[in-house]
C-alpha cells in the first residue's frame, strides 16, 4: 500500500522540486538590432550590437553582474570629411586619384547590471519575465577607413580630428523573457533594450569645423535583443532539484 501511494506521489514531488529556484552564475552572449534617437540620430542610423555578460542569479531570482557591448554599423549620416572633398564628392589621395574611404559606426559600452526574474504560470521558478537596469559608460565614434592609406589628412593620429569620439555616463534597461531549462544548452532570453548616454566629445578639436565641440549630448539607443546563457553549475540541474 505504501509503495502504491509513493508511486502516485512521485510525479507531484518531482514537479515541486523541479520548480525550486536555484542560485547559479550565468555567462551570456547576445545580439541586438538597434535604432538611435536623441542626438545620436543625427550621426548614425540603424546598427548592430554584440556583447557578453556575467550575472549571478540568486535563489530569489535576483540578478547581479555586468555586461559589455560592441556596436557597429554602416549608416553614418554626419559627413565629417566634407572639407576634404572635391565638388564631385571625392576625397583625393596623395597621388591625385579618388581615394577609397569608408565611414562606419563603432561603439563600446560597459555596464553594471541588476534585476530580477518574475515567474510566470506554467514555468519553473527560474524562468519568466525579466527586468534589468544598469549604469555604466558608453562611447561612440565614426570609424574612418582609408583602404589604400594614401590620404595624408587622415593618416595616423590625424584621423582623431574627424572621428567624433564621444563618451559618458550611461543608463540601460532591459525587459523581456528569460528561460532556464533542465540542461546547459536550453537557456536563453529575448526582449527590448534601451540606453540613455549623457556624453560629450572626447576630442579637443574637430578638424573639419576648426572648432572644439563642447555641447553636451543625449545619445539614446533602443533595440531588440536575443541572448544565450550558459549556467555554471557545479552539479547537474537535477542534483539541485532532487537532493
Amino acid at each position: 500500500m505504501r509503495f502504491i501511494i509513493l508511486l502516485v506521489l512521485i510525479p507531484f514531488i518531482s514537479r515541486a522540486q523541479e520548480d525550486s529556484a536555484i542560485a547559479v552564475p550565468l555567462i551570456g552572449i547576445h545580439f541586438s538590432g538597434q535604432l538611435p534617437s536623441g542626438d545620436l540620430v543625427n550621426r548614425f542610423g540603424l546598427n548592430l550590437n554584440v556583447g557578453g555578460s556575467f550575472l549571478y542569479k540568486t535563489k530569489k531570482n535576483w540578478l547581479l553582474g555586468f555586461e559589455a557591448n560592441y556596436m557597429f554599423g554602416s549608416n553614418v549620416k554626419e559627413d565629417v570629411l566634407i572639407q576634404l572633398k572635391t565638388p564631385d564628392g571625392f576625397v583625393i589621395d596623395n597621388e591625385g586619384y579618388p581615394a577609397d574611404i569608408r565611414l562606419t559606426e563603432r561603439g563600446l559600452g560597459l555596464h553594471l547590471i541588476g534585476g530580477r526574474v518574475f515567474k510566470l504560470p506554467g514555468l519553473n521558478k527560474n524562468s519568466g519575465l525579466v527586468l534589468n537596469a544598469g549604469i555604466g559608460y558608453l562611447q561612440t565614434r565614426i570609424h574612418i577607413y582609408d583602404a589604400n592609406k594614401k590620404v595624408a589628412a587622415i593618416k595616423d593620429n590625424l584621423v582623431f580630428g574627424y572621428d567624433r569620439l564621444s563618451g559618458g555616463l550611461s543608463l540601460c534597461q532591459f525587459f523581456g523573457f528569460f528561460y532556464m531549462g533542465d540542461n546547459r544548452m536550453s537557456n536563453f532570453y529575448f526582449g527590448l533594450e534601451f540606453y540613455e548616454a549623457f556624453t560629450k566629445s572626447v576630442r579637443k578639436l574637430n578638424y573639419d569645423t576648426g572648432a572644439a565641440d563642447t555641447q553636451p549630448r543625449l545619445d539614446i539607443i533602443s533595440g531588440v535583443r536575443v541572448g544565450w546563457i550558459l549556467p555554471l553549475y557545479k552539479k547537474t540541474p537535477n542534483d539541485f532539484y532532487y537532493n
